[in-house]
């Protein structure tokens, strides 16, 4: 095992763009109905409706958040909208599923979209059944990542120290309060929209391009980089 990751009892993972590679381009069918819904709720043109878009997320961590704050959108109506997508971009993973059934320890998911999603992600995936918990935006309170509160959250509900824990995700901001909890972190660069924002070296600890490809030869390479 990888010297870095033999005290972890815990491995916390988002879900878009990081269990499934962001070269699926799954992720574009939600940015898509995303735009479209602020379309139609501001009756406005698709330019306008993609910058509004764009601008929430960049300043509020999601799209749902600004809707939310400067529109009183419905989180449900929101989420159960823009997951309707479907999801023959991606195939089952055999080799995920069995590196991370390797894993010592717990297995969490800890995303920004819900929970109805992320299970039907999961399952196209094959490993619907290998996470141990999930935390998802109705759980936080709809405080996204990087928020505080749902890394509290996550620690508290399911008791993780996160002296041995480790957070993997594709947004490189979103393992700035891991870091600062205790956690070891995995920055996925793999191409995802905006990953690299807001990028803090000194909050990552180590940088891969696929979950699988990492978790595969993370038992027997102490050299992992």
């Amino acid at each position: 095992m990888d010297p870095r990751f033999a005290h972890v009892t815990d491995w916390i993972f988002d879900l878009d763009n990081t269990l499934y590679p962001a070269s699926t381009r799954l992720f574009d069918l939600i940015d898509e109905r995303m735009s479209a819904y602020v379309q139609r709720l501001l009756d406005c043109d698709p330019v306008e409706a993609r910058r509004v878009q764009k601008n929430y997320f960049r300043e509020h961590g999601t799209t749902l958040a600004g809707l939310m704050q400067h529109h009183d959108v419905d989180p449900h109506h929101f989420l159960d909208d823009v997951h309707d997508i479907a999801l023959d971009r991606i195939a089952p993973d055999l080799r995920l599923g069995e590196a991370l059934r390797r894993l010592p320890g717990r297995r969490f998911v800890f995303t920004n979209g819900d929970s109805s999603y992320a299970g039907r992600v999961l399952a196209a995936i094959g490993i619907g059944e290998d996470f141990h918990g999930l935390i998802d935006i109705h759980a936080t309170g709809y405080r996204p990542k990087p928020d505080a509160h749902g890394y509290a959250l996550l620690v508290d509900r399911f008791r993780i120290d996160p002296a041995r824990a480790v957070l993997v995700e594709d947004m490189a901001k979103n393992l700035t309060p891991a870091k600062a909890l205790g956690m070891t972190t995995v920055w996925v660069d793999n191409g995802s929209d905006h990953g690299n924002h807001l990028h803090d070296a000194d909050a990552i600890d180590l940088t891969i391009t696929d979950v699988a490809d990492w978790l595969t030869i993370l038992p027997e390479d102490a050299h992992v980089g």
